[in-house]
């Protein structure tokens, strides 16, 4: 998957398509933030709907520090995760403190205040947004403002976080996390306790997803409330469960999956949310582990 997407903008160049450089700098930006929802989702069993939260405050820290003059895509990076990492950790503390139902709700009702203070700020448009001036400088140097550069930018970005998350939940602390969500009494009888567990990794998911923001708000130097919308967090979840809940490659085929999917539907008829949602309906009940899972048996992966 990391080869197409590095060989995008080889292929836009020869046929003089740069939408196919757009549509590949989304999915990736979506990829990375879907990424982060499989961490709590997939390897923590934690059903957060509010998790689009984090790509709001990615993308309104680069908003709010260019309008004070600050445009390095560095000092956004670190804002961005610090503050996301902090909502994370207020948040995520409560959340914990509930099960099932209760958790999905009440990260709904903590994605859902972010929504609304932002819609309240009129000094950043409100519910409106706000226009950016000019893309996040690198080095000193408006390097991003050629979209080659920030494709590959983007791209170093989700192979290390792939990367990074690959060692995580291969590593000790993967294993409780992962022991956790498979029966979380048996692992406190054994003497790990969960929440510090949960609530670290449902911090770091909310850094990772303020990355997405932060990419995000440079590829279409706009940023809007509607980035941090339940409609958002549920899109994203729809992404982990198409690919494949608890495989990291699954995110990044179940993002590329969706948003190409609109593109095509679209071009067949203004309903064609109808038609995606029959073909996810379609994917959860004949297709086990979703895209990753099939590409898994048609390889012949899972021989019984």
């Amino acid at each position: 998957m990391f080869l197409i997407l590095a060989l995008v903008p080889v292929v836009a160049g020869a046929t003089g398509d740069s939408f196919l450089l757009v549509i590949a700098m989304r999915i990736m930006i979506f990829a990375i933030a879907a990424l982060s929802l499989d961490l709590v989702l997939g390897y923590g069993a934690m059903v957060s709907f509010g998790h689009a939260a984090y790509i709001g405050i990615g993308a309104y820290a680069v908003a709010i520090l260019s309008l004070y003059g600050i445009h390095d895509l560095m000092a956004h990076v670190v804002v961005a995760i610090l503050a996301a990492a902090a909502f994370a950790f207020v948040t995520g503390a409560i959340c914990l403190r509930t099960r099932g139902i209760y958790f999905i709700m009440i990260t709904l009702a903590f994605g859902q205040m972010a929504f609304f203070f932002m819609v309240s700020l009129s000094a950043l448009g409100g519910d409106d947004g706000i226009t950016l001036k000019s893309r996040s400088t690198l080095f000193g140097a408006p390097l991003l403002v050629n979209n080659q550069v920030l494709f590959y930018l983007i791209l170093g970005t989700l192979v290390a976080v792939f990367v990074l998350l690959r060692q995580l939940v291969g590593s000790r602390f993967g294993r409780v996390l992962r022991g956790t969500r498979d029966n979380a009494v048996r692992m406190r009888a054994i003497g790990f306790a969960p929440f510090p567990y949960q609530l670290t990794t449902y911090v770091i998911a909310g850094a990772v997803a303020s990355l997405a923001g932060v990419f995000l708000a440079n590829q279409v130097e706009f940023v809007a409330p509607a980035y941090m919308s339940w409609q958002r967090s549920g899109e994203l979840i729809v992404m982990v469960v198409l690919g494949g809940m608890g495989t990291l490659a699954g995110p990044i085929a179940g993002a590329a999956a969706l948003l190409l999917l609109e593109e095509i539907l679209a071009g067949f008829s203004e309903h064609w949310k109808l038609g995606l949602g029959l073909l996810l309906v379609l994917v959860v009940l004949f297709s086990k582990g979703g895209i990753s899972g099939l590409a898994k048996r048609l390889s012949g992966g899972e021989r019984s």
